[in-house]
């Protein structure tokens, strides 16, 4: 059986990618920026030097994008599904105004209390925090990336 999610505890955390692999490569380009420091220009291991740590950048830019590029598509299939959960219930769609945050946070809503949230987010221009933080029947989303 799954956890029951909640504003407390619904945001997703994997250890070894957001702990484990981040502190590594950050403690790798540390060593790899002393390594330069070690091997002045025009002395051997300089280029070796050079190399790791651009190695280093490549793998940290690596890792940001590994992980904003699925959000991203992942943040434009969750509001295409809210708009659809908005028409179902309403046979309309969000209001334009709703920022693409705000609807991401409406998809933790239940079906009873979706609509009336959405129009209260646009009227008062809640935050997505403030949105989480005023649901009352939390709809769990342990699917996502």
């Amino acid at each position: 059986m799954k956890k029951i999610q909640n504003y407390a505890n619904h945001r997703r955390v994997v250890p070894g990618f957001h702990f484990a692999a981040s502190s590594l490569l950050f403690l790798g380009a540390i060593a790899a920026i002393v390594n330069i420091f070690r091997h002045p220009p025009y002395t051997g291991g300089f280029i070796s030097a050079v190399l790791l740590l651009v190695m280093f950048i490549c793998g940290m830019l690596l890792f940001w994008f590994a992980r904003t590029f699925p959000l991203r598509a992942q943040d434009r299939a969750i509001r295409a599904e809210e708009n659809l959960r908005h028409y179902v219930l309403t046979g309309k769609l969000l209001d334009i105004r709703l920022s693409m945050g705000q609807a991401i946070a409406l998809r933790f809503a239940s079906d009873e209390e979706f609509v009336e949230l959405a129009a209260k987010a646009v009227a008062a221009n809640m935050s997505p925090e403030e949105i989480k933080k005023a649901i009352v029947q939390w709809k769990a989303d342990h699917h996502r990336a």
